[in-house]
């Protein structure tokens, strides 16, 4: 699954001198530590623009490090799943200043939003890249939160904070979210559930588990539409 692969490639993920990781495989800035965690976008600008044409379109630039034929169709396959269901439009960048800048470093990366600029994400293509984990980062950079974080999230599950690693708590740290009418998606892809050797969350609905998404589920897709498109 999405959360699966995503823990394993960033098991070892630490930030830099100018960024954290938090949830995993979200980039923050050190200067937004505290403010940036709303969702989605709630602050000033961190939305792509829409054009008059209705369409949304995201500039991107994949570095020359992935060079391997499957890695970039891969990439592709995830920017034509949000063309054929959303108004989501990614495309190779002319001269836009803020735009996403794909490559692979050392693990699943990207910030929440726009952040402008060159805004890097990170893609590992030695983490046997596919489609599901690309939507996953992409969501993350059109603004949306992990799935866990949301502000209603305890009518829906319970977290087993016996089972959360000391030091990793801000992981699963409730955050203002603007949830857009929508419910608890139990199957998104944006989900991440780090299991760390034992389950961290259950879900307060009997027979119902989590984290084994494999793409884009329904309520993804509508809350990018309900997000972007309308």
């Amino acid at each position: 699954s999405v959360s699966e692969r995503l823990e394993l490639v960033n098991k070892n993920l630490v930030g830099d001198e100018d960024s954290e990781i938090e949830d995993g495989d979200v980039v923050v800035p050190k200067s937004h530590v505290r403010k940036r965690n709303a969702d989605p976008c709630v602050i000033k600008g961190c939305k792509w623009p829409r054009s008059e044409d209705m369409k949304v379109y995201v500039p991107y630039v994949i570095a020359n490090n992935y060079c391997e034929y499957y890695s970039q169709k891969t990439i592709e396959q995830a920017f034509s799943f949000f063309a054929n269901s959303t108004c989501i439009r990614f495309v190779p960048r002319n001269e836009e200043q803020d735009y996403l800048y794909i490559h692979s470093f050392n693990g699943y990366e990207s910030y929440v939003g726009r952040k402008g600029n060159r805004q890097e994400l990170f893609l590992e293509k030695d983490g046997c890249i596919v489609a599901s984990v690309i939507q996953h980062e992409l969501l993350h950079a059109l603004g949306f939160q992990h799935e866990q974080k949301r502000s209603d999230r305890d009518e829906y599950i319970k977290m087993l904070w016996e089972n959360i690693i000391k030091g990793t708590t801000a992981n699963t740290t409730k955050t203002l979210t603007l949830n857009l009418e929508t419910p608890y998606d139990y199957n998104s892809v944006i989900d991440f559930v780090s299991k760390n050797g034992k389950p961290t969350m259950v879900a307060l609905r009997p027979n119902v588990t989590f984290g084994l998404a494999m793409g884009m589920s329904y309520w993804d897709i509508e809350r990018v539409n309900r997000l972007y498109c309308r």
